[in-house]
């Protein structure tokens, strides 16, 4: 049975890169079908509902350079587009540091020893660098911050984010994670006189080589030495970040349709092309013919799901690609907000979890009246004893771990939800790119396949760069059916 007319753009995934492709594909008159294997959308950037708490999976702001998409986001949002200050925090040991670290915070709360040894540190490896490239993400970690500050923070946070040894997890996340910052120059930040260095005489210099291709906005932050990472504001929807992806679906379903609880089960193609897709519905098994595929579920379940079977080869590759799994317990309280802060970082491996948010500190209408929430994050992976735990003892022990943080009293809190999340990250392990491009060299065989998004495209992307993703590969599509079209013509007048 087919669901779908057989000129339609088959969309795989209803996240925001393959809403943001829907979007531009419905905007451009194309019939598109959306399918997306859960019962909502919005993937990983969905808001989760409940007594009036309103929490996302997971905090996330909305930060981009691209003028056209942030154009687009505030259409959607209108009114509800908040501007939101940023305050986070690293929790060590009893004491809150700024994050980005700021000299004199770090001085006073490391002390003067502890504050000397990372300055040493950090100097001795800008004047005696490693030899060869970094590779990893401890040789990219200690180049930067120097080893001190490794040992101190990025070692045990980073592990307990991937589960893996620094010396194992690829230095792509954390270079792309923290953009170019490094102790040097958050310590150069700090002066009260800022002195153009060598990052803003490139940035110069690459501004007039682009000739105006980047946006106003970043080029103004190229040339002012501003990074993504250290930004101190960002857009925020009212009623929490699910309203972009909402937004972007209500657009699509004007003209098209977005299919939920639609599982892909086989991705059918031949002679170097996909021909329709096999997806299961609520029990029931339909065929979905298309012209053109966008595929935004993770890369190793797009190879797994292609049939004929690709050689032994890719399938391998794809058997290599792992992911990060996300549990999150949102914890509703009755009272005040419990804190000040976007984000509270906690590298300590003693404390199970990674990071809290308070979702009432971004916009007021996440919570009721006279009440807060927070949303505790932990990494893991699916099938581990935290996955496997039952939902009541997991917030049993998140309520004891923040009562020992001194950071809520458990008799305040009035209900909790655990949510599970699969694929949230991609798990850049050294090596991963290799078998990324055995992947996307068998991929770029299929003439009308193409790949968005932060797990179809098995890259660290922010939302903004998922989005762009999905936009890019909609736009390839118009621009081929463009070419095809004008194809006749061209010949009649040769």
């Amino acid at each position: 049975m087919s669901m779908a007319p057989n000129d339609a753009v088959v969309v795989l995934g209803a996240g925001l890169a393959g809403l943001a492709a829907g979007d531009e594909l419905t905007r451009a008159g194309r019939s598109v079908t959306v399918l997306e294997a859960g019962e909502a959308v919005g993937g990983l950037s969905r808001t989760v509902g409940r007594d009036g708490f309103r929490y996302d999976l997971g905090g996330h702001r909305f930060l981009t350079d691209d003028a056209e998409l942030e154009a687009l986001v505030r259409q959607i949002l209108g009114p509800d587009c908040l501007a939101v200050p940023r305050s986070s925090k690293i929790l060590m040991g009893g004491r809150y540091f700024d994050y980005p670290l700021r000299p004199l915070n770090a001085f006073f709360g490391f002390g003067p020893v502890t504050s000397a040894r990372i300055l040493f540190d950090y100097a001795r490896e800008r004047l005696w660098p490693i030899a060869r490239p970094p590779v990893n993400l401890e040789d990219w970690v200690v180049r930067q911050f120097g080893r001190a500050m490794f040992d101190i923070y990025f070692r045990d946070y980073s592990e307990k984010v991937w589960g893996l040894d620094c010396r194992r997890i690829d230095m792509t996340w954390v270079a792309q994670r923290i953009q170019g910052l490094s102790l040097g120059e958050a310590i150069a930040r700090a002066l009260p006189i800022r002195l153009p260095g060598r990052r803003e005489v490139d940035a110069q210099r690459q501004g007039s080589l682009r000739g105006g291709t980047r946006s106003g906005a970043q080029r103004a932050r190229e040339l002012q030495g501003d990074l993504p990472t250290l930004t101190s504001r960002f857009l925020y929807p009212r009623l929490g970040i699910g309203q972009i992806a909402e937004g972007l679906a209500a657009r699509i379903r004007e003209r098209n349709a977005i299919r939920t609880d639609s599982r892909v089960h086989k991705v059918h193609h031949a002679h170097g092309r996909v021909e329709a897709v096999e997806v299961l519905e609520r029990g029931e098994r339909h065929l979905l013919r298309g012209t053109q595929f966008v595929s935004t579920i993770p890369l190793p379940a797009l190879v797994a799901a292609l049939s004929p079977r690709p050689p032994a080869a890719v399938l391998a590759a794809a058997s290599r690609l792992g992911s990060r799994d996300l549990l999150t317990v949102a914890v509703m309280l009755r009272g005040p907000r419990v804190t000040q802060h976007t984000w509270i970082y906690l590298p300590d491996k003693s404390v199970p979890f990674g990071r809290i948010h308070e979702p009432t500190n971004w916009s007021p209408d996440m919570a009721p009246p006279g009440h807060t929430l927070l949303v505790i994050e932990y990494f893991c992976f699916r099938g581990d004893a935290l996955w496997s735990r039952g939902d009541a003892d997991i917030a049993q022990e998140t309520l004891e771990h923040l009562a020992r943080l001194d950071i809520v009293d458990p008799g305040r809190a009035v209900g909790h939800e655990v949510q599970r999340i699969a694929n949230a990250y991609p798990l850049f392990e050294v090596g991963y790119d290799e078998h990324c491009r055995t992947i996307n060299d068998y991929l770029c065989g299929f003439a009308n396949l193409h790949t968005a998004g932060r797990n179809g495209m098995f890259r660290y992307f922010n939302m903004d760069r998922a989005m762009l993703a999905g936009r890019d590969a909609a736009r390839a599509i118009l621009a081929r059916q463009a070419k095809e079209e004008a194809l006749p013509a061209v010949q009649l007048t040769a």
